[in-house]
């Protein structure tokens, strides 16, 4: 058993459930580091597709009741919208992504771009927390098909590796006049889809890669990912009810200096 590749497993698993929940991009931050260890072979990008299954199970968890409840009673308004606008929310990212997969994957995985991109998100939040309109709808249940389609085309940014889709989505339904905390429910409840739709869909084009003497190094990663992603699902709701995400913003820009120094041909 290799030791020291089971500590890289160890720790991509928390940068990847670390920061999957969190603007400041868990691709980014996997691209970095998984550079930094040199685990960044064809085995390593399958690791970083399995691994977010980790993450996004964190949140079906978390929510479990909540989804059960919705899935058993469609014929509820409430559950009714609720599908109904993360449907929505889901297409548009979901149809661009399929079209460019090939694309973004050859050109946009990079470190470099990675950094300008966390720069340039961090400029982003900062001024959408000085300019954000007042909210006027506090939860989820009271979002319409209009608010969904947009955040769901916010999320069509986090394409771009950097961008963060928890930023793009949450952000973007701030800017949309969701209160922060059903925009951050929201975008929980839409990295379901989205993530599920994008793990199994790069799994698939990279079958041939998967190998069965892997299993040791991918479950270490996928079990770090799930309860590194629960701690931090559990603590951004606590946070956001009491402050705004400029903090994210400074350690977007810091860190993505700093990268883009380390990386600089």
């Amino acid at each position: 058993m290799d030791i020291i590749l089971l500590l890289k497993a160890f720790l991509l698993g928390i940068v990847e459930g670390a920061t999957e929940f969190l603007p400041v991009s868990s691709t980014g931050h996997l691209i970095i580091v998984g550079d930094l260890l040199n685990f960044n072979d064809a085995r390593g990008k399958v690791f970083e597709i399995v691994i977010q299954l980790g993450a996004i199970l964190a949140v079906c968890w978390e929510y479990r009741i909540r989804i059960v409840h919705t899935l058993g009673n469609v014929a509820e308004p409430a559950s009714r919208r609720l599908i109904g606008n993360l449907i929505l929310a889901f297409l548009p990212a979901a149809l661009l992504g399929f079209a460019f997969h090939d694309a973004i994957k050859a050109y946009l995985f990079s470190p470099t771009t990675v950094a300008w991109a966390l720069i340039v998100g961090g400029f982003a939040i900062l001024l959408i927390e000085k300019y954000a309109p007042q909210p006027d709808t506090a939860t989820v249940d009271d979002m319409y098909w209009k608010h969904a389609l947009k955040v769901g085309f916010a999320q069509c940014l986090a394409l771009i590796p950097g961008v963060s889709r928890a930023g793009a989505t949450i952000l973007g339904g701030v800017m949309f006049r969701l209160s922060r905390r059903a925009a951050t429910e929201f975008s929980f409840f839409l990295a379901i889809p989205i993530m599920f739709a994008a793990t199994g869909f790069d799994v698939l084009k990279s079958w041939d890669d998967l190998q069965a003497n892997d299993f040791a190094v991918f479950a270490v990663g996928f079990v770090t990912a799930f309860f590194s992603a629960l701690l931090i699902v559990r603590g951004l709701l606590r946070y956001v009810a009491h402050h705004d995400f400029q903090m994210f913003a400074w350690y977007r820009i810091v860190f993505g200096a700093l990268v883009l120094w380390y990386f600089w041909p």
